[in-house]
């Protein structure tokens, strides 16, 4: 360095004197290495202050309410954007519907972007007022018990927990539930209702749409009068009909090296080959099949109990939670598909957004190709939305299946009438679609864009971690049926697992989850006495709820009442866990009650047991303080046991309906009272 050839003098003749003496030169080269040592640290310390600066922090699955990076109103200002549409999605359908509808902007001067609540600062929204003539509307489902979705949890919060300034805000929502539950649409309603509460104006009315009928049809409705109510509110004009446009271009990769290839991860690239905790959602551990058993004896419906090891995975359960995997698509049926839209399966490929300033480059992990899309990542079964045929129509041949097709895709009320039956009720895919419409042959990249992502399929975990810490069981009837066309229809989570039987043989089955915490508990005290209601499937979480309390029980603790009530067709043919239940019924761990409607004349439910035990059930839940839990059917079972509820509160209770309501209501909010059900 300079420091040392600084230091060092030429050597003069012997008889001269020299200029510095030893001491000097020392001290000198003292002055210079500590000089260069200090010159160094800042340099040093600069480089890492700028290179702090220069670090972009990038959200987690949780993100909080304050980066910048999310900022939807930049991204709006940068692009002359005036609509955001932000969605809570569990299923993917609030998102497919606030795409949609930020699609449709262009037609009304109202250019949109999609926004995910979880990726955005929404505090921005006290700052939308400042872009003239903006509109926000919010495509929320309601999940579980009357909760908002997983994405929307931190803003559902952040409105009800301060009182904010939200005038100048103009805002739209339509809520998705489903009738059948008893929080139906509880998350829109709120969200429409705070709003207008923190001093938003409501531009349109709340929608409201029910899964359990045809959802799609009240999104449709509710969507050709937001519009013109819209323009008017703005006024401003329709540029005129439908424009299609692609929201995706297709890059085909002929070259890309085998090891930048998605196979069917979820996010990570080779997250199923290199596994690393923690896993969820995004990153789901691929769990070996230990045991893949039938439990019905006959009757012609299959009934598996499925067993995954999760050993070392440091994946943790409770009695309650549920098991969500990631199935993938019927082979041949992919392969139908792909021979319908003329298309290699094999080629590489990206569809990349249109859009630079969305935050979803891609609709699924790209680069992959079209097989491993069609296997993981969509929903081929699914039934094809409006949307979907509306652009669809475009690629067929023949004019009167181009008209077809843009008749029962249109908002006319004998269009709609037509798409009930013909999709709705005769359970057509695209694959049918394609099939019966022998003109129409779409490109494959623009099937990939239209349909909806694979989303997990999620089970009552039928185990308690108490007495099986390393595995994780599931109980699951194979979904088969004969459509109305005479097509049959498989289940494809179901079909899935049934193919995973491991041998001694063949190499292991593993199949990708995650465990999803659930609010279905047993009381803490074992003590307290419980009535459980499944029949069915619905037996699976109480399951791990008996097995739970024959093990307090072996730990020498006293467990209170544990009353099952379970209901199938013929002990003989689909009594599942029968000889289990039998013998915690004959040790005294439950009060085992049961239904076979088929074993006698007349049929006998659960319902029917119910109303036979009224003192029974007045005892636990009105003496004793006890919990009520019901899993299984919601749209007739559920409703019904809630309904016999009321009538025993009512009769045992001395209490009115409205009190007996009442009671209902505390016992959930005390969460004595819980559900878990499905449609």
């Amino acid at each position: 360095m300079d420091a040392h050839t600084e230091s060092e003098r030429p050597a003069g003749s012997a008889s001269d004197e020299p200029f510095l003496g030893p001491l000097d030169i020392i001290l000198l080269v003292c002055l210079i290495f500590g000089a260069a040592w200090y010159l160094l640290k800042n340099r040093k310390r600069e480089n890492q202050v700028s290179q702090f600066k220069s670090y972009s922090i990038q959200p987690t699955a949780v993100s909080t309410m304050t980066m910048v990076e999310n900022s939807f109103i930049k991204k709006l200002q940068s692009s002359g954007r005036r609509l955001v549409v932000f969605y809570g999605s569990q299923t993917g359908t609030a998102e497919e519907f606030a795409g949609r509808l930020a699609k449709e902007g262009i037609r009304y001067q109202m250019k949109g972007m999609v926004a995910d609540p979880e990726e955005c600062n929404m505090e921005e929204l006290l700052l939308l007022k400042n872009i003239e003539k903006s509109l926000a509307v919010f495509c929320l489902a309601t999940y579980g018990e009357g909760d908002p979705t997983d994405n929307c949890m931190e803003f559902y919060d952040w409105i009800q927990n301060n009182d904010l300034d939200l005038g100048g805000l103009n805002f739209a929502v339509f809520g998705l539930g489903n009738k059948t539950y008893e929080h139906y649409n509880k998350v829109g309603i709120y969200v429409d209702k705070r709003l207008e509460e923190l001093g938003a104006t409501r531009v349109f009315e709340l929608g409201l749409g029910d899964d359990d009928a045809n959802i799609e049809d009240y999104f449709i409705t509710w969507k050709e009068k937001f519009w013109p109510t819209v323009c008017d509110y703005f006024g401003i004009e329709s540029t005129g009909e439908d424009v299609l446009m692609r929201q995706y271009r297709l890059l085909e990769h002929p070259d890309v090296s085998t090891d930048r290839i998605y196979s069917g991860e979820v996010a990570r690239l080779h997250s199923l080959q290199t596994q690393r905790p923690p896993f969820d959602a995004k990153n789901p551990f691929l769990a070996p099949i230990k045991v893949n058993r039938e439990l019905h004896k006959g009757g012609g419906r299959s009934c598996m109990h499925i067993e995954f090891d999760i050993e070392g995975s440091k994946m943790r359960y409770e009695a309650g939670d549920h098991l969500a995997m990631y199935p993938v698509n019927d082979g041949e049926l992919i392969h139908r598909l792909g021979k319908l839209c003329n298309a290699n399966l094999d080629t590489v490929f990206s569809l990349i957004n249109t859009d630079t300033d969305s935050s979803k480059k891609h609709p699924f992990p790209c680069p992959t190709t079209y097989r491993t899309a069609l296997t993981h990542y969509l929903e081929i079964t699914a039934l094809p939305r409006t949307h979907i045929l509306k652009e669809l129509a475009e690629y067929c041949s023949e004019e009167k299946d181009k008209e077809f097709l843009r008749f029962i895709s249109s908002t006319a009320p004998e269009g709609k009438i037509k798409y009930q039956e013909w999709i709705q009720d005769s359970c057509r895919s695209i694959v049918h679609v394609l099939e019966d419409i022998p003109s129409c042959h779409p490109p494959i990249d623009h099937v990939c864009e239209l349909l909806p992502r694979l989303q997990p399929r999620y089970y009552s975990i039928s185990s308690s971690s108490k007495i099986h810490p390393t595995t994780v069981h599931v109980t699951a009837v194979l979904v088969k049926y004969e459509t109305k066309t005479g097509r049959l229809n498989k289940g494809v989570a179901t079909t899935f697992l049934a193919e995973k039987h491991p041998s001694n043989v063949d190499p292991i089955p593993r199949v990708p989850i995650f465990i999803r915490k659930s609010q279905f508990r047993l009381p803490a005290k074992p003590e307290t006495p419980v009535i459980m209601v499944g029949p069915g499937t619905g037996l699976a979480p109480f399951r791990g709820f008996i097995q739970e309390r024959d093990f307090s029980k072996q730990e020498g603790k006293r467990i209170g009442q544990t009353i099952l009530y379970f209901g199938c067709r013929k002990r003989s043919e689909d009594f599942i866990y029968g000889n289990e239940l039998e013998d915690y019924n004959n040790r005294g761990i439950i009060n085992l009650r049961v239904a076979f409607s088929r074993d006698q004349e007349k049929k006998v439910y659960v319902t029917h047991l119910l109303e036979q035990d009224m003192d029974l059930i007045w005892n636990v839940i009105g003496e004793n303080k006890g919990h009520f839990y019901i899993c299984g059917d919601a749209k007739n079972m559920a409703t019904d046991v809630r309904n016999i509820l009321l009538k025993i509160i009512c009769t045992k209770g001395g209490v009115s309906e409205t009190e007996a309501q009442q009671f209902i209501k505390k016992m959930e909010a005390q969460k004595r009272y819980s559900a878990d059900v499905w449609s």
